[in-house]
């Protein structure tokens, strides 16, 4: 339920919400499309707001039950806001369903949710759904948005008086479901995350409250999918700031749509942040300047973490950083579009490294963290409060602590009410009022949140030691060379580790390391590339104890996609599904007789 203290302290519900902020700033532009001529189209509040109600009407006209829940199957893009800020405005449910799911995703989720209508993207996504349809789903009504899905529930919905659509918008109560939206399911069956209108609105409130500096009067650009709890988050957050939201469906435009939007704010995942650092390191080694590159960047992180010190930067680091700053640092700016100041990062730990590298390039990042339980964030640093290598502190109405066992509980306004239809993985998740997230932490005397692993994930070797996979894999990927990994030990002698090359890298350092094209296969057997991975294991082992440290490894020839089904929707790595499929490369680690990695 609703706490009583709060809940006249925020909109009744989502369309409230909505409807608040863009009769706020009915006359600013609060979204951004592309014109398809290289510029933007401009959207103004009250325009948005027209176009939603609009489409409200045509889902009422056409028979939406108040309650019923719709399917979105889609890219980031505009059409995905309306369908899902209209769909609440009928008073529905909607349920985001990743893009890239496949047949069997998207017959579990319909059939779970009892999904009769859905509205999908493209034709490709009108075929895979269709033929879902056929089988058990309950699926009767598939709407294509490339073929006029929108400007058809426009059109129907003309005649539907606005007092009957006021009707529906206003009927949904604080503790009613407003979303259900699936977990990545990294293992087994996707779960159907409960969260309340009230959930959604005291997270947007406070979030705004909490980063009003970063937020306001400021433009970010909507790349990540929608259907995920973080992106849907933030989205809500800035149109409940006035921020303005310009939408990139195709995740590859986002450099070049940098330089025309401009924008203020990133909102990321750490593998973008560690693409845009590798990318500038690739570009330096394409043009043979990689070791000033380097330079530049130990200039930025060292400046960055002199700003943390009492003493603050030294006389000779702030020249150095100045001529660094000069040389690279600032074209790094002006490919990002030369407004970037700040940058959320979510989803997985970014890392110290990156981080201090990207504020010493004035870009200011808050590390956050949260689960789709959570209604996304739970802890973010802020503007006046950021501990770099931490999540932050709790958002307004949260309470975390630290089980015995190194757990991270969490409890309070933005936690979910249950798994739908799951009332046994709901008691598991939340005992005695506190959600188990799953995650191992340490809070500090401030209440500042550090991550050190997932539960789950933890590796006890045969010597009896638990070692926290993330700390390793997180620093080996951000190598230039490296896509994904995976460490392995679990009742084994050591820690070997699984490394998958970045097809997309690969010619661009063979070129920089005056090699010919290879294959990914002829790459995992050259010499260079061995050299240099064992220099980036090196450099891993440096922050961990020998007892963790890798001490082989062995590179796979299949990179972990989501296509592929090793990573889910959100990049995650389907541990379980790799340490089976993988099990021969394994047991290689364990049987052959290359000589260890020299411990450190």
């Amino acid at each position: 339920m609703v706490p009583e203290k709060t809940a006249k302290s925020y909109p009744v519900n989502m369309p409230a919400l909505v409807t608040e902020a863009w009769t706020e700033f009915r006359d600013a532009v609060v979204l951004q499309e592309k014109d398809g001529k290289g510029g933007w189209r401009d959207i103004t509040g009250a325009e948005a707001l027209e176009d939603v109600r609009a489409i409200a009407k045509g889902l009422i006209s056409e028979g939406l039950k108040p309650g019923e829940r719709v399917g979105i199957m889609a890219r980031t893009r505009l059409e995905w806001t309306y369908l899902d800020f209209a769909i609440l405005f009928a008073n529905g449910i909607p349920v985001p369903i990743y893009d890239t799911s496949s047949a069997d995703q998207v017959d579990w989720i319909t059939s779970d949710s009892d999904i009769r209508l859905v509205f999908v993207e493209t034709k490709e996504n009108l075929g895979l759904v269709s033929e879902v349809a056929q089988g058990q789903s309950p699926i009767t009504d598939i709407r294509c948005i490339d073929t006029g899905a929108v400007e058809d529930l426009i059109k129907v919905g003309k005649g539907l008086p606005d007092t009957d659509l006021d009707k529906r918008s206003k009927a949904a109560k604080p503790d009613d479901v407003s979303t259900i939206i699936y977990t990545s399911g990294t293992t087994g069956r996707p779960k159907g995350v409960m969260l309340s209108h009230f959930n959604m609105c005291r997270q947007a409130v406070g979030v705004r409250e909490e980063l009003h500096e970063v937020l306001e009067g400021g433009s970010t650009l909507q790349f990540m999918t929608l259907a995920h709890i973080f992106a849907r988050l933030i989205q809500t957050a800035c149109i409940y700031s006035g921020t303005v939201i310009g939408y990139c469906p195709d995740s590859r435009e986002i450099g070049a749509d940098m330089t025309t939007f401009h924008p203020t704010l990133l909102v990321a995942v750490p593998r973008v942040f560690e693409k845009v650092y590798n990318g500038a390191e690739q570009k330096a080694m394409a043009g043979g300047k990689v070791k000033i590159f380097r330079w530049a960047a130990k200039q930025a992180i060292d400046y960055s973490k002199a700003l943390d010190a009492p003493e603050g930067p030294s006389r000779g680091l702030k020249f150095r950083y100045k001529v660094s700053d000069h040389l690279v640092l600032s074209k790094i700016r002006h490919a990002t579009g030369g407004r970037l100041k700040w940058a959320v990062s979510g989803g997985a730990p970014l890392g110290e490294r990156l981080a201090h590298f990207f504020r010493g390039l004035g870009l200011i990042v808050l590390e956050g963290y949260g689960l789709t339980e959570t209604t996304a964030a739970s802890h973010v640093n802020r503007p006046n409060k950021n501990r770099i290598g931490t999540v932050g502190i709790p958002l307004p109405g949260l309470e975390a602590k630290i089980a015995p066992d190194g757990e991270i509980l969490l409890k309070g306004d933005i936690v979910f009410s249950g798994y739908y239809r799951n009332d046994a993985a709901t008691k598991d998740a939340i005992r005695k009022g506190w959600f188990h997230t799953g995650d191992i932490g340490e809070l500090d005397a401030d209440g500042f949140l550090k991550i050190t692993g997932r539960k789950k994930d933890l590796i006890v070797t045969a010597g009896g030691k638990n070692v926290a996979p993330a700390v390793l894999e997180d620093r080996l990927r951000s190598h230039p060379l490296i896509s994904q990994c995976v460490a392995i030990g679990d009742a084994r002698p050591f820690i070997g580790m699984l490394i998958t090359l970045d097809e997309e890298a690969l010619p661009g350092w063979l070129k920089a390391h005056d090699l010919e094209e290879m294959t990914v296969a002829e790459a995992a057997a050259h010499p260079a590339v061995k050299a240099t991975l064992d220099k980036a294991i090196e450099r891993t082992n440096q922050a961990v104890s020998r007892a963790e440290s890798i001490r082989k490894y062995r590179i796979l020839f299949t990179d972990f996609t989501v296509l592929n089904g090793y990573l889910t929707p959100s990049l995650k790595v389907k541990r379980a599904r790799v340490i089976e499929d993988f099990a021969s490369d394994i047991a290689a680690l364990y049987i052959d007789d290359r000589t260890p990695i020299e411990e450190i």
